[in-house]
């Protein structure tokens, strides 16, 4: 391979990167163009169809003709043999042949031709069903390319969504409850362990004790007085 070979395959290989990266960029032109294409190619098939369809409808008239000139022959000739007009005969004779021969010609070529236009004609409406394939393709392919795209855009979106974010502020809310809890624990701790709180201790340690001894001496006048009742009564009894 050449220099100018090796550089001219480059310079395709680029542009047809090129192409390729607008094709994916842009695949509703793409799709478009190709439909624009086939609707130009189905105008000139139709075209050439018409041209098939014109040749048969103009050998269809002119079987037709040959055939009504072929009866007008076959219905002079009698008369032309009663009248003894020979040479009339003979002139008819000759134009029926030719026309049996032409007829023969006409109706092989209409045959053949007359395929050939339903053959294109069928060929002419399955590229016009290949059309609307495409198109319906294009639409359903577009639909799908929204859709990946939405999700992709989706999918990014919650990627960038980090957790970690909600992860240490839940962390330090639950850090900064607890040591609240451990302040408030603290504060208790303290104020248990207080001189206030000791001394509010010791005297109703105090004020028990007093009460006790209180209750005791009570106790004491009442058994006391029970005792001097009961020696009074007996005293009583005794007299």
């Amino acid at each position: 391979m050449g220099f100018f070979e090796r550089i001219a395959n480059i310079i395709s290989g680029f542009f047809s990167n090129l192409v390729g990266s607008a094709e994916k960029s842009n695949p509703e032109a793409v799709y478009e163009a190709a439909i624009q294409e086939r609707i130009k190619r189905h105008a000139e098939l139709k075209k050439a169809v018409s041209g098939i369809v014109y040749l048969r409808n103009k050998l269809e008239a002119e079987h037709e003709q040959k055939t009504r000139e072929l009866a007008d022959v076959n219905a002079q000739l009698p008369v032309a043999v009663e009248s003894g007009d020979d040479e009339v005969a003979l002139i008819l004779l000759q134009k029926k042949n030719e026309l049996e021969k032409a007829l023969e010609t006409l109706h092989v070529e209409l045959e053949k031709v007359s395929k050939q236009a339903e053959e294109a004609k069928e060929g002419l409406m399955a590229f016009q069903g290949e059309i609307e394939k495409l198109k319906r393709e294009r639409d359903q392919m577009l639909a799908k390319k929204a859709t990946a795209e939405a999700r992709i855009k989706i999918q990014a979106s919650l990627d960038g969504l980090s957790t970690d974010a909600d992860i240490k502020a839940l962390e330090n809310v639950r850090e900064h409850i607890q040591k609240l809890g451990a302040e408030a624990d603290v504060s208790t701790e303290l104020k248990e362990n207080s001189l206030d709180a000791r001394l509010k201790a010791i005297k109703a340690k105090t004020g028990d004790t007093q009460a006790r001894s209180q209750l005791d001496e009570l106790k004491k006048l009442h058994a006391a007085k029970q005792a001097s009742a009961a020696a009074e009564g007996a005293a009583k009894k005794t007299i």
